[in-house]
């Protein structure tokens, strides 16, 4: 059985789940450490778990996973296994676990189905019952002379979310990559 454990900078793994973020993600797609740091420590809608596996010897940590704590919705802004266990399922079985402890609706971001690694990732969390949103959108950068990146949403727990995409887009913008929207907003008018 998968358990997510909610962990804080002190936590004996943190080093483990923080080297996996490094390992998964370029620098472009995660905070620095500083600020993940502070998250981790301070943010109470940002919740850093550490995913086990009961049936491991010795509870096996064997990924992370970061979720938003958002207004009528969970964002998930990184998903990552340890590379000892690719390729074994797991990433279907943290998905289904996620949907069972997390009821509601779930936002995460993808890349564009661009290449065949990008197409094969959305295919992956299709198979896991999320939902692509067609609409534009643009991941803010985690970094000061960071680029922005075209990605499309993907949800679940919902039929659509058409309808609310503009409050959703715009709290992620606000409360995970500090975007200022009223500046935003007024640059587009």
């Amino acid at each position: 059985m998968l358990t997510f454990t909610k962990i804080q900078t002190s936590h004996p793994l943190y080093s483990f789940a923080e080297g996996l973020l490094h390992q998964a993600f370029p620098v472009d797609e995660r905070r620095d450490d500083d600020a993940q740091r502070y998250n981790t420590d301070n943010n109470p809608a940002f919740n850093y778990y550490l995913v086990t596996d009961e049936e491991e010897e010795n509870r096996t940590a064997i990924g992370l996973i970061t979720v938003w704590e958002l207004s009528g919705f969970r964002y998930v802004e990184h998903l990552a296994t340890s590379p000892t266990i690719r390729n074994k399922g797991y990433g279907k079985r943290i998905m289904e676990a996620l949907l069972k402890e997390f009821p509601g609706i779930i936002i995460l971001e993808v890349e564009r189905p661009e290449d065949e690694m990008s197409t094969r990732r959305i295919a992956f969390y299709q198979r896991c019952g999320f939902i692509l949103c067609h609409q534009d959108y643009l991941q803010p950068p985690y970094r000061k002379d960071g680029k922005s990146l075209p990605l499309y949403l993907m949800y679940a727990g919902t039929d659509s979310i058409d309808e609310q995409y503009p409050e959703i887009r715009d709290e992620i913008y606000q409360k995970v990559y500090d975007v200022d929207i009223t500046a935003r907003k007024s640059d587009n008018t």
